[in-house]
C-alpha cells in the first residue's frame, strides 16, 4: 500500500525558512499532481501550492512570493521551500499525490500524516 512519508517541518522564527519533501512509498508506477494543504488551529484546511508533472505550478495568494513548490519526478518526490516566514503560516502541512500503483490502475488520491509547522514571533 501507498504511504506519503513527510519531513521537514519544525520550529522557526519569523522570518526564518523550513522545506518540506514528500515521497510516496511502496511500489508505484506514476504520480499525477503533487502538492501540500494546510491546516492551521481553529480554521479550515487550505491548498498552499500543487504541481502537474508538467506545468506551472499553482499558489495560494498567501503564500506567493515566499513558498516555492517543486519537484523531482525521477523521485517522484515534492518539496516546499518556504522563506519568510510567519506566524499565520503555523499550520499542519499535509502532502497529497495522485498515484498510479499500476499500469492498468487508476490514479488514487494519497495523503501524507500531516508534519507541524511552528512559527515564532
Amino acid at each position: 500500500q501507498v504511504q506519503l512519508v513527510e519531513s521537514g517541518g519544525g520550529l522557526v522564527q519569523a522570518g526564518g525558512s523550513l522545506r518540506l519533501s514528500c515521497t510516496p512509498s511502496g511500489s508505484i508506477f506514476n504520480v499525477g499532481v503533487m502538492g501540500w494543504y494546510r491546516r492551521a488551529p481553529g480554521k479550515q484546511r487550505e491548498l498552499v501550492a500543487d504541481i502537474r508533472t508538467f506545468g506551472n505550478p499553482v499558489y495560494a495568494d498567501s503564500v506567493k512570493g515566499r513558498f516555492t513548490i517543486s519537484r523531482d519526478n525521477a523521485k517522484n518526490t515534492v518539496y516546499l521551500q518556504m522563506n519568510s516566514l510567519q506566524p499565520e503560516d503555523t499550520a499542519v502541512y499535509y502532502c497529497y499525490a495522485d498515484v498510479k500503483e499500476r499500469l492498468y490502475s487508476t490514479y488514487q488520491e494519497e495523503w501524507g500524516q500531516g508534519t507541524l509547522v511552528t512559527v515564532s514571533s
